[in-house]
């Protein structure tokens, strides 16, 4: 039995989202041969689509829970940037913005042809120095005004030293959500809840042969770590918590699965706006698991609304 939340209740929740921001591109169109310069189709470009991604997605996903969502980030100066700031303007997403000239905003395109994705081309750089340290008295500043903090680490070098911020988060008793990347979590010390999919979760601790060693892999992690809260997204098997009662397992709810991107964004939202507005994060994760099987059904980076989820 999932838990209902009031709307008022989660209008009323406020939620920091801090990591990597990116620009989704879509360009759809039609294959109908095969180039005769190489073996590859070619696409009739029909109509191009911008979304948001990253922590900007993460961030949306917030918002059209109904709950309040405020994007700390930092930028490039150039035309993607700009793009971002309009599509958060239309969403009404809050921004705390940093800009750096040397940074090029991260940018997805993807070529898609009869509803299947045929070509992915990134444009990015990493940066040489810290980016969100720049921006630590922002995040302070904001802190007061947020129920709860959630880190979307894309890998990107945005969030490469979190530990004050996790720190300032947690001392203001405010939950700390981290989407996790990298072999080592010991940057997430602290957390309270963090949500890395079955091979983000072998990286950082080993791979288990059965759900006895998985159990037990996390409950190292949690001690090792300070981390409250361990959520494997595990695909067509759902998810499991593993916090200080032991472990919760729910099963996936998706009825098709037509695309995965941007699934562990809407979990990870999901989760803070619900923590946001109150519950705890057993009650959470149901929600969570119900969202996530309904955006893997979509095509792209998808969203999921309040009436979809209990209405």
């Amino acid at each position: 039995m999932t838990t209902a939340i009031t709307r008022a209740r989660l209008e009323a929740a406020r939620v920091l989202v801090v990591g990597d921001a990116m620009l989704d591109r879509y360009w759809f169109g039609q294959v109908e041969r095969i180039s005769p310069e190489a073996p590859v189709p070619v696409v009739l470009v029909q109509r191009e689509e911008e979304r948001l991604g990253g922590a900007a997605n993460v961030a949306l996903n917030v918002r059209r829970l109904g709950a309040g969502a405020t994007l700390l980030t930092v930028m490039g100066d150039d035309e993607p940037a700009h793009a971002l700031v309009r599509l958060l303007q239309r969403e009404g997403v809050q921004r705390v913005l940093g800009q750096d000239p040397a940074l090029r905003t991260t940018i997805k395109l993807r070529v898609v042809g009869r509803s299947q994705q045929l070509l992915r081309v990134d444009f990015e750089n990493r940066p040489d120095h810290e980016l969100l340290a720049q921006m630590l008295d922002d995040f302070e500043r904001v802190l007061p005004e947020h129920d709860a903090v959630l880190f979307s680490d894309y890998g990107k070098g945005g969030l490469t030293h979190i530990a004050r911020m996790i720190q300032l988060a947690r001392s203001a008793g405010k939950p700390v959500l981290v989407d996790p990347k990298g072999r080592d979590f010991s940057r997430y010390a602290g957390a309270s809840v963090i949500t890395p999919n079955r091979s983000e979760l072998a990286t950082a601790v080993g791979p288990w042969d059965d759900e006895a060693q998985l159990a037990a892999l996390a409950t190292r992690l949690r001690a090792e770590q300070r981390i409250d809260n361990v959520l494997l997204t595990r695909s067509e098997e759902g998810m499991s918590l593993f916090d200080a009662r032991g472990a919760l397992h729910v099963s996936a709810q998706a009825q098709q699965v037509f695309d995965v991107t941007g699934a562990g964004d809407t979990v990870i939202a999901t989760m803070a706006a619900m923590l946001a507005a109150g519950l705890s994060p057993r009650e959470a994760v149901p929600i969570a698991n119900r969202a996530a099987g309904i955006v893997v059904s979509r095509f792209g980076t998808a969203n999921v609304t309040y009436e979809e989820l209990f209405e």
